[in-house]
């Protein structure tokens, strides 16, 4: 199932037309309507009429995410080649295929808001738009492959979980595939650390060394704190929680099954505090966050010069079926 509208019923259009706000009125009269119906819970398609600011923020949100998505693959693709089984080839070249189609996913619902894809990945190629921090970072051994689709995504499906409800009804359907898929990676995941976790001294020693580099990106990925008042995302219910909520949700999960396993967490500040039931930790390095989303990681150049080449060099496939027609 590739259709993300075959998720959840949709509203027909005659219906959709019904809606105050899609009726010919003076802009802030629609514009009050519009407001009214979502912070009551309401969703919105993309063939109705939303304020631009409304539609600015939910593109910028849908592209990186589908940056991120596209990008994300890359960290993990220098390992198809390199995995120790024929089973582990199969399920990593799997989990790659997903996150290509979540891309495209992305990029569908993104171009109902009015920016073609070509312009999409123009500028992310240009370092025009952002993608997720932790896709700047290399991947050095086979247990960062088992840290990535375990944490990672785990952390990333801790914000996708919460998109599900999203105002804007074709990201929320969207969410919901993506969501399924996400969580067969957890477990693919979770396997390879518990795997290497239980085996040899080295690769007990590989995976915790793994876990060492990729925990301080890991807790930069949701970004710094953010003000619930004045978070115009959370108030048009494009998402429903804070970084911080983001956050303190994935530690309450993920802390306790790392450390069941044996494996250390690289912050002598982690701790739970039994009297707010919040987690306590390090303040990530958000100079360094700053720095990585805007093209100055360790795998930054390289992975868009990858991207970069790759267009390049299919182009004549999208020239030839998207071309216009040659008479035989």
């Amino acid at each position: 199932m590739t259709d993300p509208l075959a998720l959840d019923p949709v509203l027909p259009e005659r219906e959709r037309s019904k809606l105050p706000f899609n009726q010919d009125r003076p802009h802030d009269e629609r514009y009050q309507a519009f407001e009214a119906h979502v912070l009551a819970g309401g969703k919105i398609e993309a063939g109705d009429w939303m304020p631009d600011e409304y539609r600015t923020s939910v593109l910028r949100f849908v592209e990186m995410h589908a940056n991120s998505e596209l990008m994300g693959v890359l960290p993990e693709r220098d390992w198809i080649m390199r995995a120790p089984t024929l089973r582990r080839k199969l399920a990593l070249t799997a989990k790659i295929q997903d996150e290509v189609g979540h891309a495209q996913l992305l990029y569908r619902v993104a171009e109902d808001l009015g920016k073609p894809r070509e312009a999409m990945l123009d500028d992310l190629l240009a370092g025009r738009t952002k993608f997720h921090n932790v896709f700047h970072y290399p991947t050095r051994t086979w247990a960062d492959i088992g840290v990535i689709a375990w944490l990672v995504d785990a952390a990333a499906i801790v914000a996708q979980q919460a998109l599900r409800d999203s105002s804007y009804a074709p990201y929320a359907r969207t969410m919901k595939k993506i969501c399924w898929e996400e969580s067969v990676h957890i477990m693919h995941g979770r396997d390879v650390v518990v795997t290497l976790a239980g085996g040899t001294a080295s690769q007990r020693a590989m995976v915790q060394e793994a876990l060492d580099r990729w925990w301080p990106p890991l807790m930069q990925m949701h970004g710094p704190r953010s003000d619930r008042a004045t978070d115009r995302d959370l108030h048009w219910r494009i998402k429903a929680k804070t970084s911080e909520e983001l956050r303190q949700e994935f530690l309450g999960i993920y802390v306790p099954r790392v450390r069941e396993l044996g494996l250390s967490l690289p912050d002598p500040e982690l701790r739970l505090d039994p009297e707010t039931r919040e987690w306590r930790y390090s303040e990530p390095d958000w100079a360094e966050l700053r720095s990585v989303v805007t093209g100055h990681g360790p795998a930054s150049e390289a992975r868009i010069g990858f991207r970069i080449a790759q267009r390049e060099e299919t182009r004549w496939v999208r020239e030839t079926v998207l071309g216009p027609a040659v008479a035989a």
